[in-house]
């Protein structure tokens, strides 16, 4: 019997139900939707969780869609899913724990006795630090962004090179491969030696079919990889970044854009103008190197030096 919350499943079984997380403030407890597959067969472990933001809704779709097509008796090992994390967030469709003002997925390991976002953190990790596989499902919040895959643990950590491979198995088709903040699940997982990735689904506030299923080809290619499921896989060639040139408004105004995403920059390019509500152009931006259009603001509205687009950097394949 494989137990995660209230949900519990034999081998052979699936089973849902809620992961007590703490209490809200009429003191009732609140518990994050859990689902528990567990497969006839011996196997792995993958640990898979969404909305860790609020409002990054495209991974709880994966989820939606994922999980009612395993079938347990086809399964040989487990897959743990906790189906929201950031509960009060999603509550309210905002990016940080409105209870702390804290993005959750700066609190990773989290702490049992901290606040409400350490808690929630430290109550998923122990879930998360039973898998030997770790998909932490993420979107762009606010930002249009391409679909890619992110591998945060930094390329001299003891196992960047499984982190890696789990970032191709997935195969958006991009990935940035660049040490993330403290606090990321993706750094946490691959610190307990669980490889451990982020993929990023897309962008913009709510659902993006296009990411969700790029998302859901993603999960069944690590399932049939790594021997959840029969099926051969062979992971296709992906473009990887190592870093960012980020770009905000040097005046204010209306922005347009000179480059869509996914696109090649060259140096000096104009990736961007600024102009106010008459057309005429107040500043006009221009790439400082060569890489990919990876991600931009969704609204064109910009205030004196707000962040407007990102171009990826250290473009190769492997």
């Amino acid at each position: 019997m494989t137990s995660l919350g209230t949900a519990q499943a034999a081998p052979g079984e699936i089973d849902t139900g809620r992961l007590p997380a703490g209490e809200t403030r009429d003191g009732g407890e609140f518990g994050l939707p859990v689902a528990v597959i567990n497969g006839a067969q011996d196997g792995r472990t993958l640990y898979l969780q969404a909305a860790s933001d609020g409002d990054e809704l495209n991974g709880v779709g994966v989820v939606q869609r994922v999980v009612p097509r395993l079938d347990p008796a086809e399964l040989s090992g487990t897959v743990l899913v906790v189906g929201v994390v950031n509960y009060h967030a999603f509550q309210v469709a905002q990016h940080r724990n409105p209870i702390d003002d804290t993005k959750m997925n700066r609190t990773y390991p989290g702490d049992a006795e901290g606040t409400s976002s350490e808690r929630i953190a430290a109550t998923t990790f122990d879930v998360a630090k039973r898998a030997d596989l770790i998909l932490d499902l993420h979107q762009g919040s606010t930002s249009r962004m391409i679909d890619e895959v992110r591998v945060r643990c930094g390329s001299r950590h003891r196992i960047h090179d499984d982190c890696l491979e789990l970032a191709k198995v997935f195969g958006s088709g991009y990935v940035l491969d660049q040490k993330g903040p403290g606090g990321q699940l993706a750094r946490a997982g691959p610190d307990e030696g669980i490889p451990t990735i982020d993929p990023e689904l897309g962008g913009c506030v709510g659902w993006c079919e296009r990411s969700i299923e790029c998302g859901v080809q993603g999960v069944f290619n690590v399932l049939r990889y790594y021997g959840f499921l029969e099926g051969e896989v062979s992971p296709e060639t992906q473009t990887r970044a190592t870093g960012f040139d980020q770009y905000g408004a040097p005046r204010g105004g209306l922005v347009r854009f000179e480059k869509d995403l996914g696109e090649e920059v060259s140096a000096g390019e104009t990736l961007f103008t600024v102009r106010d509500v008459f057309g005429t152009v107040k500043a006009d931006v221009t790439a400082d190197g060569n890489g990919l259009f990876w991600r931009s603001r969704r609204l064109p509205q910009v205030a004196t030096g707000e962040y407007v687009c990102s171009v990826a950097t250290g473009i190769g394949t492997y």
